[in-house]
C-alpha cells in the first residue's frame, strides 16, 4: 500500500507541493511579515538597517530565484492543477474542513493576483528606479495612501497568512501526523492562533507605514 503511494506520480507531487508551501514559501512569508514590522521603527531604520541588508547579501539574485521563486512558481502552478480536480461540494458537504478546504483553494488564486501587484510595485519596480530603492519605505507609504491599494494589501496579508495556517493544518494530517481526531483538534487550535498572532505582527507592519 505505502510503496504504490510512492509509485505515483501525483502522491509524489502532492507531497512536493505541500512541503514547499511550508518550508520555502511559508518560511519567506514569515521573514517577510518580521521584516514589514520593522516599518514601525521609522523610514531611517527600515531603509538602511531593513532594505539596505537584504540588498547587500551576497547571492541575493541566487536566493530570490531558487529559494523563494522556483519553489513558490511550483507550489502556486500545482496549486491551479489541485484546483482544477478538486469538488468540494460546500453546499453538499458542510462540514468545517470542507469549507475551510474550499477557502483555502481561493485564498490560493487571491495570493496569486496580490503577488502580481505587490512584487510587480514593490520589488520590480524597485530595480528599475534608483529612487524606489532608496526610499523603500517612502514608496510603500506613497503605495498605502491610496485607501483600495490598503484595502488590496490588508486582504492579501489575511489570504496569505490563512493560507499558510491552514496549509500547516492539512500537511499534518495527510502526512499523518495528526491522525486521531482530537490531535487534528488540537492542532487546528494552534494553527488558528498561530494565524491570529501573524495577521497582528502583519497589521502591524502595515501600520508602520501609514502616515
Amino acid at each position: 500500500m505505502g510503496s504504490a503511494s510512492i509509485a505515483n506520480r501525483h502522491f509524489l507531487q502532492r507531497r512536493l507541493h505541500s512541503l514547499f508551501g511550508l518550508l520555502p514559501v511559508g518560511g519567506f512569508l514569515l521573514f517577510h511579515l518580521w521584516e514589514n514590522s520593522q516599518s514601525r521603527f521609522g523610514a531611517e531604520h527600515y531603509n538602511t538597517q531593513v532594505v539596505a541588508w537584504l540588498q547587500g547579501l551576497n547571492y541575493l539574485h541566487f536566493l530570490e530565484i531558487f529559494l523563494i521563486g522556483l519553489p513558490l512558481l511550483w507550489h502556486a502552478l500545482y496549486g491551479l492543477v489541485i484546483i482544477a480536480g478538486s469538488r468540494p461540494e460546500p453546499f453538499r458537504y458542510t462540514y468545517l474542513h470542507n469549507r475551510l478546504y474550499l477557502l483555502q483553494r481561493i485564498s490560493g488564486v487571491g495570493i496569486l493576483l496580490f503577488l502580481l501587484i505587490h512584487v510587480g510595485g514593490t520589488r520590480i519596480w524597485g530595480i528599475w528606479n534608483p529612487e524606489v530603492k532608496a526610499d523603500m519605505y517612502g514608496h510603500i507609504q506613497s503605495l498605502l495612501s491610496d485607501p483600495w491599494i490598503l484595502v488590496i494589501y490588508l486582504a492579501g496579508l489575511l489570504l496569505a497568512v490563512f493560507h499558510l495556517c491552514y496549509g500547516i493544518w492539512s500537511l499534518a494530517v495527510s502526512w499523518g501526523i495528526t491522525t486521531t481526531p482530537k490531535a487534528q483538534d488540537m492542532m487546528f487550535k494552534v494553527v488558528m492562533v498561530l494565524a491570529l498572532l501573524l495577521s497582528i505582527e502583519g497589521i502591524q507592519g502595515i501600520r508602520g507605514f501609514l502616515p
